[in-house]
């Protein structure tokens, strides 16, 4: 009896009751190191892992834009571009203040960064760091994004 309701909660219930995923925007921000590639990861404001600035998207901006926007906030990143699309996706579960995860599907844009700003929005709440991409995939939690990470 219990394995039917198993598949049944399975199947049918839990499906009916998840939430579509919300979307966000970041910027894989790097740099070359002679011939290897750097990139800037910073920590999150409330667990201190190491991320990518991301974000929600920006009314009027483009995704690669309010990307670039992220960036600017969260490292310093000024007078650099992204690409006008994403390099790949990454899927990642955003804790909610009530306890809930929200899923959440996120565009990653490259940046090539050209300067980097001491002062900037968040820097009172984030480390940041320039570390070898292979590097970065090892400090990143989530699956997907250690994967873009590994082949750059």
């Amino acid at each position: 009896m219990i394995e039917v309701l198993r598949k049944f909660w399975g199947a049918t219930l839990a499906p009916m009751l998840q939430r579509p995923k919300r979307l966000q925007v970041a910027a894989l921000c790097h740099r070359s190191k002679g011939d290897d590639t750097e990139v800037l990861l910073v920590t999150s404001r409330d667990s201190g892992r190491w991320i990518i600035p991301k974000g929600w998207p920006i009314r009027g901006l483009k995704s690669s834009e309010a990307a670039l926007q992220e960036a600017w906030e969260e490292a310093g990143v000024r007078n650099s571009k992204a690409t006008p699309a994403p390099i790949g996706t990454y899927t990642y579960d955003k804790r909610q203040s009530t306890g809930w995860d929200m899923p959440v599907e996120t565009l990653v844009y490259s940046v090539s960064v050209n300067e980097l700003s001491e002062e900037f929005p968040e820097a009172h709440e984030r480390t940041r760091r320039w570390v070898l991409s292979r590097d970065a995939a090892d400090m990143v939690a989530e699956p997907e994004l250690q994967m873009i990470l590994r082949q750059l």
